[in-house]
């Protein structure tokens, strides 16, 4: 079947849309006892929650319940799980149902033979398992079988073992691929993982850690060899795939911390936020470690962005064209005499639905080494950065429900923005002078209240920093690539947010 009548099925619609089963899939366990603890559990960590939340950034740890994603989705969704009676229902299950691909079991010294399977025999018991939830779902009825979908939801590896049943020819056929409507994956290394800046090596084998070798996993995901492997190289709609990144590396106290330490800044404690996406997917950045307390899985954002992903019928993107830079008036002089002038820009957007007081769907900020970061010659002078367009800043990709809407028929919600520089070089030599650390060179926040008629979308913004957040505001520009917001400060800076709306799990453009 050609790639892009998969891409087509799997986008097909349905009548079950958007209640399709969900499949969740575990990450890695090192040891024999981890092992053991993981198969001796029920939901494999899916039925995990915490009770405290970090505030902001650096903020006290607050008192906060959150259930589980497990048992949020049975309370507000309706879904069950599949267990009775000691063992997993045999004969028919609801299409809101939750399964656990308990592909550690075979692992387990007690109920198994105690080979750990290899990440293909993972990937292939997860094809074997779809047919059998597609049976147990639909029976014989040959129109529920040609509606049936499957939502698969992992953490870390078991966004590879995903993957791998997409990816890997020799696992999974198109036809069985097409039974994929969505996968959500929490901070899964597709790139791999480093070790104090190296990528495992293939050699270590020990606890099947060359897993996440890129050779070894070029092998088992069907990609050439390759620096990076975060393609699904054409097998998968990358847009039907969205990342959840973790940004939170101090909270991370697996190994006594020592796994934190080597994977530094820029990482939930595990895993490089550079290596936590596939290519052309959708992603959010979120304030949460890789597990823990403070775990990625166990968190209100993760839930969030989640449910909006599978049952949301809105998906909302952002990215910056930026029109000026301005100088600080030293530098600007510096150059207008002909010193050469270099800079980077750091690009902040923290992005909240209306009433989300304890998370925030996305958040890449300075302070979590989540920001964008543009150079100057990427965005203005392409052509000197050998880059055929400007690279502007994609700033989010975030999902919405207006089903969820309590207060008037608009969707409403809001986007933080900053821009500031890292630094100044003047010929080669950092400027240090008279530049002012932490300096913005725009901040503000949008209040962006988007609402659909018979004619379309309508979109309306609102600088809320300067007016309160309640006021309607002023009426977004659109064109064919979507809405235009403009944006400008005293210093000069001018940009323009292009913000495009597109129904989700529906009908229609």
């Amino acid at each position: 079947m050609p790639a892009n009548t998969t891409l087509m099925l799997q986008a097909k619609r349905s009548p079950l849309r958007p209640f399709f089963p969900i499949i969740y899939v575990r990450g890695y366990a090192m040891t024999q006892s981890e092992i053991a603890a993981t198969v001796a559990t029920p939901y494999m960590g899916f039925n995990l929650g915490a009770t405290k939340m970090r505030q902001d950034w650096k903020g006290k740890p607050l008192r906060y319940i959150f259930e589980s994603p497990l048992i949020r989705l049975m309370k507000d969704y309706g879904y069950r799980d599949v267990y009775s009676q000691g063992s997993e229902i045999s004969g028919r299950i609801p299409e809101r149902s939750v399964i656990i691909h308990r592909y550690y079991e075979q692992a387990d010294t007690e109920i198994g033979s105690g080979k750990v399977p290899s990440i293909e025999e993972a990937a292939r018991g997860l094809r074997e398992l779809i047919h059998a939830v597609r049976r147990q779902v639909c029976g014989d009825d040959p129109e529920r079988l040609d509606e049936f979908r499957v939502y698969l939801v992992a953490h870390s590896m078991g966004g590879l073992v995903c993957r791998c049943f997409l990816q890997n020819d020799a696992v999974s056929s198109p036809e069985d691929r097409a039974l994929v409507d969505k996968v959500f994956t929490y901070a899964t290394p597709h790139n791999g993982i480093e070790i104090a800046g190296i990528n495992v090596p293939q050699m270590l084998g020990l606890w099947d850690m060359n897993n996440f070798n890129r050779t070894r996993m070029a092998e088992y995901l069907g990609l050439p060899a390759a620096e990076r492997v975060d393609s699904l190289g054409g097998k998968f709609d990358p847009n039907r795939f969205f990342c959840l990144v973790g940004t939170n590396h101090r909270d991370y106290d697996v190994a006594l911390g020592m796994a934190s330490r080597l994977a530094g800044e820029m990482s939930d404690g595990l895993v490089k936020i550079e290596n936590a996406t596939v290519q052309g997917a959708p992603r959010a950045f979120v304030y949460r470690s890789h597990s823990g307390p403070y775990g990625i899985v166990n968190s209100e954002e993760g839930y969030q962005n989640l449910v909006r992903f599978l049952f949301g019928d809105v998906r909302a993107d952002g990215e910056l064209e930026v029109e000026a830079l301005p100088l600080p008036p030293a530098v600007r002089k510096a150059h207008e005499k002909g010193r050469k002038v270099r800079a980077s820009y750091y690009f902040e957007a923290t992005v909240s639905p209306r009433g989300a007081a304890t998370y925030k769907l996305s958040e890449r900020r300075k302070e979590t080494f989540s920001a964008v970061l543009r150079k100057f010659d990427e965005m203005l002078m392409p052509q000197r950065a050998e880059l055929d367009r400007p690279r502007w800043p994609v700033l989010f990709s975030v999902y919405l429900d207006r089903t969820r809407i309590t207060t008037g028929e608009k969707l409403v919600f809001s986007i933080e923005l900053a821009v500031s520089t890292t630094g100044y070089t003047l010929d080669g030599r950092l400027f240090l002078d008279e530049h002012i650390p932490g300096e913005y060179l725009f901040r503000d926040t949008l209040t962006i209240r988007a609402g659909r008629d018979a004619e379309g979308w309508s979109v309306r913004f609102n600088r809320s920093d300067e007016a309160w957040g309640e006021n309607p505001g002023s009426l977004a520009t659109r064109d064919a690539s979507g809405w235009s917001i403009p944006l400008s400060s005293k210093k000069g800076f001018k940009a323009t947010l292009r913000l495009r709306l597109a129904n989700w799990n529906q009908a229609g453009p």
